[in-house]
């Protein structure tokens, strides 16, 4: 007579047996990660698994294949890369509803492609968010608590049916996990990276400390204390520098919003066209100029 074990563990291995030649290892000199195979030739992965000096794709039959990017949206964390996937069958998007907490899901990976791993936990939250490479807070993930080893980012979160539900890509404190929703705006994103597509989105240049830093930072030199993000460095070339902003300087708003958080900032930056009036104060004096993004 089946046990609940014997259900899990066939749960597992159908799900391992239809998706795991899906998966791939990523690896370079630097970092490692895993991938899906998403089409003939194309597949999909974290940004932050890659380096300029190339990629280095592992399928789980073992063979290694070099790989280029086809298109990357760092600040999403996503990335198509192109390379010659074989016999590698393109993964099964679910089309249902979207994961509910409680769900059971598998998750499966091959961190830089040492072979394939395949554990098996439960949705335990949803409409979670995190900050990408950059900074940017990515929205409307899924969180579980599959098992992921190092070098799993990118790779797929599975429905016990072996359907993608999403990608692999924070660790979210002791053993939880969050994935990017394999929704139709990923689908449609996907397609566009790999027909080339670079998506970026409207950048300052600069590195920012939060307000309670610049509060401090203004107090200790005797200056009226100001809520604001404290501009730590500058980009070489970037909108921030052509504008004149300098480290030191406290961004107060931005198209006429206060800027307390990072978040709001990126808030801001995304619904600007062209030209973005900031708020400055450097020292005591109060600026107004404008950045061409």
């Amino acid at each position: 007579m089946a046990t609940a074990l014997d259900a899990i563990q066939d749960t597992i291995r159908t799900v391992l047996d239809q998706a795991g030649p899906s998966v791939v290892g990523i690896g370079h000199r630097r970092a490692h990660g895993s991938g899906i195979v998403v089409g003939a030739g194309q597949v999909l992965t974290n940004a932050h698994n890659l380096a300029r000096s190339g990629v280095e794709v592992v399928f789980a039959d073992g063979r290694r294949e070099h790989a280029t990017v086809q298109g990357i949206d760092v600040d999403g964390d996503l990335a198509v890369l192109a390379a010659d996937t074989g016999d590698a069958p393109a993964v099964a998007w679910a089309n249902g509803e979207a994961p509910a907490v409680g769900q059971p899901v598998v998750a499966l990976a091959n961190p830089g492609g040492r072979g394939p791993r395949a554990t098996l936990g439960y949705v335990s939250g949803v409409d979670r968010s995190f900050r990408g490479p950059r900074g940017r807070r990515i929205t409307g993930s899924y969180e579980h608590t599959a098992p992921l080893l190092p070098g799993s980012s990118g790779g797929p979160l599975l429905s016990a049916a072996g359907e993608l539900l999403g990608v692999n890509t924070h660790r979210l404190g002791e053993g939880f996990y969050l994935a990017i929703p394999a929704d139709a705006d990923l689908q449609r994103r996907v397609a566009a990276l790999a027909e080339g597509q670079v998506e970026s989105r409207p950048r300052l240049g600069v590195g920012l400390a939060p307000a309670e830093v610049g509060r401090r930072l203004r107090r200790a030199v005797g200056l009226e204390e100001a809520d604001g993000l404290l501009v730590r460095s500058v980009e070489d070339g970037s909108p921030a520098a052509a504008a004149g902003i300098r480290e030191g300087d406290l961004i107060v708003a931005a198209g006429g919003e206060a800027t307390t958080t990072v978040d709001e900032l990126h808030a801001v930056l995304e619904g600007a066209d062209g030209e973005l009036p900031v708020e400055l104060l450097r020292g005591a004096e109060r600026l107004e100029i404008t950045v061409t993004l």
